[in-house]
């Protein structure tokens, strides 16, 4: 079976500065909202960036966002590897778009049980694993991917940045009752045409067929 529209998503992170279209922004966030989503709640808005001043300074509040936790840190390895990230974390200042995914709420059987008050926390927190809040989050941000990669555009999953996410939110004025920016994408024309992936591990190592 020919899965070629899955093989041609790669993580980018150097663009052209061409412009993508709003129809094609849209053609890409309506793909999105065709992942599925538990009890149909479609618990996601996504919010699109074009102005590359605000982009940049978006990179600019993860990057002060930085410097401020690392004062939390006192391993010295840690640090390196917390500020180390950095540059990794920003790539999406280089992009022409900027796409922020938020999740909204989801009710869970954990929230049941933790507001009923019997169940002990430690146990609560089983439940609270499988996150399918998350989770519809993260099937439209794949749906989102593999049609940007359709139409010829790169992109990076990227959550690095959301420990920043609140002062990226006042910055840009997004408010909406109960959500949270919980991963974003840089979006645009790649760089250059020569893309790779990472190895992938073997399947006999992540297959597990019980019959």
């Amino acid at each position: 079976m020919d899965f070629d529209f899955i093989s041609r998503r790669h993580s980018v992170r150097k663009f052209k500065q061409e412009t993508v279209s709003d129809q094609h922004i849209e053609e890409m966030v309506q793909a999105a909202t065709y992942a599925p989503s538990g009890k149909n709640k479609q618990n996601w808005h996504f919010v699109v960036i074009k102005d590359l001043n605000k982009i940049n300074e978006i990179a600019r509040i993860v990057e002060a966002e930085n410097n401020r936790l690392v004062k939390y840190i006192k391993d010295e390895d840690k640090i390196k590897a917390f500020k180390g990230a950095l540059g990794y974390q920003t790539v999406f200042k280089g992009a022409p778009v900027l796409i922020l995914v938020y999740a909204g709420p989801y009710a869970t059987v954990a929230d049941t049980f933790r507001e009923e008050g019997i169940m002990p926390l430690a146990e609560v927190e089983k439940y609270d694993r499988p996150n399918p809040g998350i989770q519809n989050i993260a099937a439209a941000m794949e749906n989102l991917h593999l049609a940007a990669a359709s139409l010829g555009y790169g992109t990076c999953w990227m959550t690095g940045p959301t420990y920043a996410a609140e002062a990226i939110s006042n910055y840009i004025g997004f408010e909406k009752a109960g959500y949270y920016l919980a991963a974003l994408t840089p979006l645009g024309v790649p760089a250059s045409d020569k893309l790779s992936s990472p190895p992938r591990k073997e399947l006999t190592e992540v297959l597990t067929i019980i019959r």
